[in-house]
């Protein structure tokens, strides 16, 4: 309890009213996740705010704090007095104090680390600036939504205010920032806040030039954009126009799912299998599930959008929690390209015998020659480099996989008794010395390898005259004319051509199939996808060729553009082999000795299971392990992850140790 006393000279003496802070300390340990009490100094009385930025005096140092809420007494016997307030702004408003609690509880993470990535660094020169007064929004367009049968009541469901949740799969001509923009504002002229986030910075300036359009010049302050790339005093005055209701449309990359919109009353993730919605700093969350669970918590709308579809996703729909909102048949067929696939037709082999085997088959020259010939660009993609090694079936290229847990093969390298060891799972850790493909019966194995500057040169000599342009990770390129061009880019890379391509040439699909990633085929069917939306309609002349055996699954999803099916018998997959987002499962990383001790101590669920641990990298000094539960377990899993982390850091155990739920990656 902390009550007034007499004052001596150079005394503090408490606040009248309300003399305790709640303040979470910025201390990297798990066993002090939680609000401390301090004493809130008379004279700093109405700088106080729940909110504000603070520093504390903790262990002897001091260190920065958010105040969460402040009360009358403390449990604390002696609580310290607060040292000083770093500002007055409230940053840290109450209901993403509760998103950032909610996203560390799932993640076995710490608050601190949430609000790390929740709250952008501050700029006292932007600070003290005034935000701009908010702007009314006038209704818009919004029949666009019309081609698909339940966009209208989607439609209707923001305007009410509703609770919708959906899940869209775009047409492959979509202008999907264009739609986007149209439900932002459409919930924006309501008075609720609006977060769109998209997974580059390429996004980010189409979808909000698309904003800007339909508010116009006089409602462009309801909409900001904030991205990594902006400098910090214009991100955080972007960030501070949204914080005090002068925005109410935020667009931006994955942070900007924290982004403290006014009364939220849409959030939407566009692509949500990008890899780059999974944030790399700790507790490692996904912009997919934050909005889900702010969706939950703020009783907002959420739509997942994209040409492709995730089996997290395909959960959501499947358990009934979101709608699809998906177009006919017969309006996917009038807006897809052609999409030609190796093996598809008897004669297409009878014409070009070696298709199977060829890196560029006939049919690929001829659907580049067509485009070329309509003054129209190709594109062409090649996987990037820097694709883990991985095995695969020697005959039909199909990925090596363990029968044992159906985990990619690799080959870990080194020799025992000067005989080289045989191809082990990176999952489990099991050796695979007598190898035999499921699809072929084939003993053979080849490695899977990737060259992607190759393609350049090759097609310039393959088409003399014809400009190459290049898009890759050295120079993205974000744009096209709308001219006879070969456009060599790697997957996420793909630039928009003016009006659409004549062609787009997908090549080295073994390479992308191939990859040691549960998510490989997922992967594959988004990148092709992606970049096949930005062909013209077949229709107006456009093309796909695929390099990849027509019996393939994601070759079928992509030529019947059918992504929601092939999602389905992905879910149904991961179910049977029991891997997200089917289970639980967390990925712990540390040194062997260290990764051993912590998996003794951990008190699983009933549904627990251990995989592992197995190797990573050549030279032995770290392992993973891979731990997963049933969904029903899942909050006893994150739990004991959680009290076996605060353990050791109580412990003050000096090895590192990297816990991750539900991971892209399993090795």
């Amino acid at each position: 309890m902390v009550k007034p006393g007499v004052q001596h000279k150079g005394e503090r003496q408490p606040a009248a009213v309300l003399p305790v802070a709640r303040v979470y300390v910025d201390v990297p340990l798990a066993h002090l996740d939680k609000a401390f009490d301090y004493v809130v100094p008379a004279h700093v009385d109405a700088d106080v705010v729940p909110g504000c930025r603070v520093r504390v005096r903790f262990s002897g140092r001091l260190v920065d704090g958010y105040v969460i809420d402040r009360v009358a007494e403390s449990d604390h016997p002696k609580p310290m007095f607060l040292e000083k307030v770093v500002s007055s702004e409230p940053v840290l408003s109450p209901p993403i104090a509760q998103l950032a609690r909610a996203v560390a509880d799932r993640y076995s993470g710490t608050m601190m680390d949430v609000l790390r990535l929740a709250i952008p660094p501050r700029h006292a020169r932007a600070e003290a600036g005034e935000s701009p007064e908010p702007v009314a929004l006038a209704p818009v367009d919004m029949s666009g939504w019309d081609r698909y049968p339940r966009g209208g009541a989607f439609v209707e469901a923001l305007r009410a205010g509703r609770k919708a949740h959906a899940v869209w799969q775009a047409l492959p001509d979509e202008d999907w920032p264009r739609r986007l923009a149209e439900l932002a504002v459409t919930v924006a002229a309501t008075g609720r806040g609006v977060v769109l986030v998209v997974p580059d910075y390429r996004d980010v300036a189409r979808l909000h030039a698309a904003c800007l359009d339909l508010v116009g010049k006089d409602g462009e302050p309801a909409v900001v954009a904030l991205s990594a790339d902006l400098g910090p005093s214009t991100r955080y005055r972007r960030w501070l126009a949204v914080l005090r209701g002068s925005a109410r449309i935020a667009v931006g990359t994955r942070a900007t799912a924290f982004a403290p919109v006014t009364d939220p009353g849409l959030v939407v993730v566009w692509d949500d299998g990008d890899d780059l919605h999974a944030d790399q700093r700790a507790p490692y969350p996904h912009v997919r599930e934050v909005l889900t669970l702010r969706a939950h918590l703020s009783g907002a709308a959420l739509l997942v959008g994209g040409f492709a579809r995730t089996a997290e996703a395909q959960l959501l729909v499947q358990s009934g929690w979101a709608h699809e909102l998906v177009a006919s048949r017969e309006s996917v067929r009038q807006a897809a390209p052609r999409v030609t696939a190796i093996g598809e037709t008897d004669v297409q082999i009878a014409r070009d015998p070696a298709a199977r085997a060829a890196r560029l088959p006939l049919v690929s020259f001829e659907a580049a020659r067509g485009a070329l010939a309509a003054e129209a660009p190709v594109l062409v993609q090649v996987p990037r480099r820097g694709y883990v090694p991985a095995l695969a079936c020697a005959n039909c290229r199909a990925p090596a996989r363990c029968r044992r847990c159906a985990g990619p093969l690799a080959l870990p390298g080194g020799r025992d008794a000067d005989v080289p060891r045989p191809p082990g799972c990176r999952w489990c850790g099991a050796a695979e010395a007598a190898f035999r493909c499921g699809e072929c019966g084939s003993r053979r194995l080849r490695a899977v390898v990737v060259g992607s500057k190759r393609t350049a040169e090759e097609l310039g000599r393959a088409f003399p005259g014809v400009p190459v342009r290049t898009s890759g990770a050295d120079e993205v390129l974000a744009s096209v004319p709308d001219t006879p061009a070969l456009v060599v880019c790697t997957p996420g890379a793909e630039p928009v051509a003016e009006g659409g391509y004549g062609a787009a040439l997908l090549l080295d699909s073994w390479a992308l199939l191939g990859r040691a990633d549960l998510r490989a085929a997922e992967e594959t069917l988004r990148r092709w996808m992606g970049a096949a939306a930005l062909v013209r309609p077949s229709v107006d002349g456009g093309r796909v060729v695929v390099v990849a055996d027509s019996s393939l699954g994601p070759v079928q999803a992509l030529v019947r553009w059918d992504p929601a099916w092939h999602a389905e018998q992905e879910l149904a997959g991961r179910t049977e082999l029991g891997f997200p987002p089917a289970v639980r499962m967390a990925s712990v990383d540390s040194s062997p000795d260290a990764l051993v001790e912590f998996l003794e101590h951990l008190e699983l669920p009933p549904s627990g299971e251990i995989l592992g641990p197995v190797p990573l990298g050549d030279n032995g000094d770290r392992e993973r392990a891979l731990i997963r539960s049933s969904r029903v377990d899942g909050r006893a899993l994150v739990a004991t992850l959680t009290n076996a982390q605060a353990a050791r850091t109580a412990r003050k155990d000096p090895e590192a140790l990297k816990v991750r739920l539900d991971p892209l990656e399993l090795v």
